[in-house]
C-alpha cells in the first residue's frame, strides 16, 4: 500500500462522502454491490441521517416496488398504522424483511413527527413492480388510474370493458413467462389494445392537469402520474417478455431501467422545491457507465437508470459505488482493486475515485468472486464514480 493509495481515502463520514460531490446535486445515488447485506444498509441509513440534517435532503427513493412504496411512505408521513404493516406491504424483493429497512421507517416516521407537512421526509420505491419471477399484473395501477380520471372526467370506454381486456391477474404472472416466450400474454391482441388504452389515459391525465389538480391534490395527481407510469410500463414489459428474438433479457433489463429512470424523475421533479434526494440501489441500477452482467450464460448490456438519469441531468447528478474486501472466505487478490483498498487501514472508508486512478502505475485485474451475487467493481470505469464507498469485511 502506497502512501499515495491512501491520501485517496479517509474514514468514513457523511461529510466526508458530500464533500467529494460536485455543487448543485439535486440526485445522490448510493449503489451496493450485492443485496441482503445489513451493512450496507445500515450506511445508507446514516448516510441519509447526515443528508436530511446538514445538507437538506427530504426524501429518499430505493430500488423496491413504487406501487409498493406508497404504503411505506403514508406511514412515515403519519399515515394509520403500523409498522410492521408497513414493512409487509410497503416493500418488495423480500426487503421488507431487513432490520435496517425497518429502523428506516421508524426514524422516519418519528423525524416527521416533529415537522409541518409541507418539511416532512418522503420515502418511496423507484422500481418497477417486478419482482425476481416476473413482472406484476397491470390491473391495479392501469384500475386506479382509470377511476382517478373517471371520477372527473368523461372516458371513451367503460370499466367493464377495460375488467374484460385484463382477465384475471394468473394469466399476467406465470411463472413459466420468465424462461418461455410463448407462455407469456404479452403477445396477444388484447395487451396491443391495453397498451392504447394505457397511452390514451396518461395523454388524459397530462391534458387535463390543471382541472384534477384543482379538483383533487397535488399529491393525488403525482399517485395518478404513477399509476400511468407503471401501467405503460408493465404492459410494455410484458410485450417484451413475449419477445422470442436472443435479444429479450437485455432488452427486458433495458426496460426496467427506464422505468427507473423515469420514476426517479418524476421525484426530482416532485422535490425540487423542497430539497436533493437520495436514491439508493445496487450499483448497477446507478452507474453513469454502461451497466454489464452475464445471465444464463449470456452477456446482458443496458444502460442504467443513473445513467439515464445523468443524461438528463448533468453534474446535478452523483454516485457513490459501494464495495467490500473480505466476506468469510471469499477475500480479494492483492493486484485487484478490491485487495488494494483492503489495506487501507479504517473499516469503512470513503475514496475519491479520480485521485485513487491517478495513482495507480496499472490497471487492477478485475475480481472473480466467490459469491456470484456480488457485482465487484469495473477496474476500468470506476473514475466515473464520484466516490467509492468500501467495507473492509462485511
Amino acid at each position: 500500500m502506497t502512501t499515495s493509495i491512501r491520501d485517496a481515502a479517509q474514514p468514513f463520514t457523511g461529510g466526508a462522502l458530500t464533500a467529494l460531490l460536485p455543487p448543485g446535486v439535486r440526485v445522490l445515488g448510493l449503489g451496493e454491490p450485492t443485496h441482503g447485506v445489513e451493512a450496507f444498509l445500515e450506511l445508507r441509513n446514516e448516510l441519509f441521517r447526515h443528508l436530511v440534517e446538514h445538507e437538506g435532503y427530504r426524501s429518499i427513493a430505493i430500488e423496491s416496488d413504487c406501487l409498493a412504496g406508497l404504503a411505506a411512505d403514508a406511514y412515515v408521513t403519519g399515515g394509520a398504522g403500523t409498522l410492521g404493516e408497513a414493512m409487509s406491504r410497503g416493500f418488495s424483493h423480500g426487503f421488507g424483511a431487513s432490520a435496517a429497512n425497518r429502523e428506516l421507517l421508524r426514524w422516519m416516521r418519528a423525524h416527521n413527527e416533529r415537522r409541518p407537512p409541507l418539511d416532512r421526509l418522503r420515502f418511496d420505491g423507484f422500481d418497477a413492480p417486478v419482482e425476481i419471477t416476473g413482472p406484476a399484473a397491470p390491473r391495479p395501477a392501469l384500475t386506479a388510474l382509470y377511476d382517478y380520471l373517471a371520477a372527473h372526467l368523461d372516458l371513451p370506454l367503460t370499466r367493464d370493458t377495460l375488467d374484460a381486456l385484463l382477465g384475471p391477474d394468473d394469466r399476467w404472472t406465470a411463472p413459466a413467462a420468465l424462461t418461455d416466450p410463448a407462455r407469456s400474454i404479452g403477445g396477444g391482441p388484447e395487451v396491443k389494445e391495453l397498451r392504447l388504452i394505457a397511452d390514451d389515459l396518461g395523454a388524459l391525465l397530462t391534458a387535463h392537469a390543471p382541472h384534477l389538480t384543482a379538483v383533487t391534490s397535488a399529491g393525488d395527481m403525482w399517485r395518478a402520474g404513477l399509476y400511468a407510469r407503471a401501467a405503460a410500463g408493465l404492459l410494455r414489459y410484458h410485450a417484451g417478455m413475449a419477445d422470442p428474438s436472443p435479444a429479450r433479457l437485455g432488452a427486458l433489463m433495458s426496460l426496467r431501467d427506464a422505468m427507473m429512470a423515469d420514476n426517479l424523475d418524476a421525484i426530482v421533479r416532485r422535490e425540487d422545491r423542497r430539497g436533493p434526494t437520495f436514491v439508493f440501489a445496487h450499483n448497477r441500477h446507478l452507474q453513469r457507465d454502461e451497466s454489464r452482467l452475464w445471465f444464463a450464460g449470456e452477456p446482458l448490456r443496458w444502460w442504467s437508470a443513473g445513467a439515464i438519469l445523468a443524461a438528463r441531468l448533468g453534474d446535478r447528478y452523483a454516485f457513490a459505488a459501494a464495495a467490500f474486501g473480505s466476506r468469510g472466505g471469499d477475500v480479494p487478490a492483492p493486484g485487484t482493486l478490491e485487495g488494494m483498498l483492503s489495506a487501507l487501514p479504517d473499516a469503512r472508508a470513503v475514496v475519491d475515485p479520480r485521485r485513487l486512478a491517478a495513482t495507480l502505475d496499472r490497471e487492477p485485474a478485475p475480481r472473480v468472486p466467490v459469491d456470484h451475487t456480488y457485482l465487484a467493481l469495473d477496474p476500468g470505469t470506476v473514475d466515473q464514480a464520484d466516490a467509492i464507498v468500501f467495507l473492509k469485511e462485511i
